[in-house]
């Protein structure tokens, strides 16, 4: 008959760092080509083709293009602000059987 042997404590403690340092190299590859990734899209942003805008040199034009239209609308609200304002004068003089300009 033979005489069992206990487990021994430091090849369990082994076997549990062996599997963490497992784990943490899966997650260190993990985040290492999502930095990859993110380092290939700003670069990507970064480097513009020949005859291309880069990204800040288009969002400053769209600034620029965004308050020119801005002003468009404003001016177009007056315009129709202004003939409301007539139509309704129209209106008015109309039903108070007043002559028409």
């Amino acid at each position: 008959m033979s005489v069992p042997v206990p487990p021994d404590p430091a090849a369990a403690a082994f076997r549990e760092l062996e599997v963490l340092v497992r784990h943490l190299g899966e997650e260190v590859a993990t985040f290492r080509k999502r930095a990859q990734q993110a380092e290939a899209r700003l670069k990507a942003l970064g480097a513009s083709p020949a005859g291309e805008a880069s990204a800040e040199e288009r969002v400053a034009a769209l600034e620029a293009e965004n308050a020119e239209l801005r002003a468009r609308l404003e001016a177009a609200v007056a315009q129709t602000e202004s003939a409301l304002e007539r139509v309704t004068f129209l209106r008015q003089q109309h039903a108070l059987g007043g002559e028409t300009v």
